[in-house]
């Protein structure tokens, strides 16, 4: 019995090693891959990570979509968006021809926006609650769009001066891109379809602005020229703006384009001296609603 037990104990012993060893085998065979784990990991991880970036874009753009709309109503319901009297739409205006005499005056501000000055300038504005209309350039706008929602914001007119403020000649195409473009992000920034344009220079036999009079854009031009862009002492600048100022005028400054410390400068002082003399400051959309009413007031007088 014991030379038996000691055969099937021999036995047993040797299978198990015969096991040990085809397990061992059987492993060194097999490829181990200890980044398999790993990588089924970071797989996971980034299909995560893009379905999550996919996600916050689609938010970001719900949101700049919606407040694109914010945009838009709330420069409806201020009033921002404006429609210009029809005697005035695709015609050409210096100033405002009022029979009254009404001590009334539009500050315009070209080229902007710009950094620094143009805030400056709306400062200044606000300081003295008067609203002023901005004639901005297309590019310029896109470099700075804070800038030029804060235009309209805070109740001031915004106009197209074209894309790039070329004085060259332009064929129908080039001044429809240069007027359109512009136009389009004005809209799409602050939610104002603008309809008041003012050609570069004021140069009105390059095309701009006969394209701009076949969109029915009022052009604006001016009667009091600062002559800032030639960067004059202060002195010099106010008396630039207040020697061709009368009821109804439109003085030309600009807020961008260049160094505008003078204009900045001036301003307050061009302003007080305004006022001194019993000056109302009006946008242009406003100067030329009374000058329609007068117009209208006129006719009816004659019929009667």
């Amino acid at each position: 019995m014991e030379t038996n037990k000691s055969y099937v104990w021999s036995q047993g012993i040797l299978l198990a090693l015969v096991g040990f060893c085809a397990s061992l085998s059987i492993g060194l065979v097999m490829p181990v891959n200890p980044n398999a784990s790993e990588a089924q990991t970071k797989g996971a991880t980034n299909i995560k990570d893009t379905t999550a970036k996919v996600e916050t874009r689609q938010r970001i753009e719900k949101f700049k979509a919606a407040m694109l709309t914010s945009w838009q109503q709330e420069a409806k319901a201020k009033g921002f968006s404006y429609t210009l009297p029809t005697r005035f739409q695709g015609t050409i205006i210096k100033n405002a021809k009022l029979m009254k005499g009404e001590k009334v005056i539009a500050l315009t501000f070209d080229d902007g926006p710009w950094h620094e000055s143009t805030a400056e300038v709306l400062d200044i504005l606000k300081k003295n609650n008067i609203k002023g209309t901005f004639f901005v350039v297309g590019q310029n706008l896109k470099n700075y769009p804070e800038l030029g929602k804060r235009i309209v914001a805070e109740g001031h007119v915004i106009g197209n001066h074209t894309w790039h403020h070329w004085y060259h000649y332009f064929n129908p195409q080039a001044a429809a891109f240069e007027i359109d473009s512009t136009t389009d992000l004005i809209t799409q920034l602050t939610g104002v379809k603008t309809t008041l344009f003012r050609p570069p220079g004021g140069i009105l036999h390059n095309g701009l602005a006969a394209y701009a009079k076949s969109k029915n854009y009022t052009v604006i031009m001016w009667s009091a020229d600062s002559i800032d862009y030639n960067r004059p002492a202060v002195p010099r600048l106010i008396k630039n703006v207040m020697k061709d100022s009368k009821p109804g005028g439109i003085v030309l400054m600009h807020d961008g384009g260049g160094n505008r410390t003078k204009t900045v400068q001036a301003l307050p002082q061009i302003i007080d001296n305004f006022r001194k003399q019993g000056y109302r400051f009006v946008t242009i959309p406003e100067l030329l609603e009374i000058e329609d009413q007068e117009i209208q007031l006129a006719a009816v007088k004659k019929k009667q």
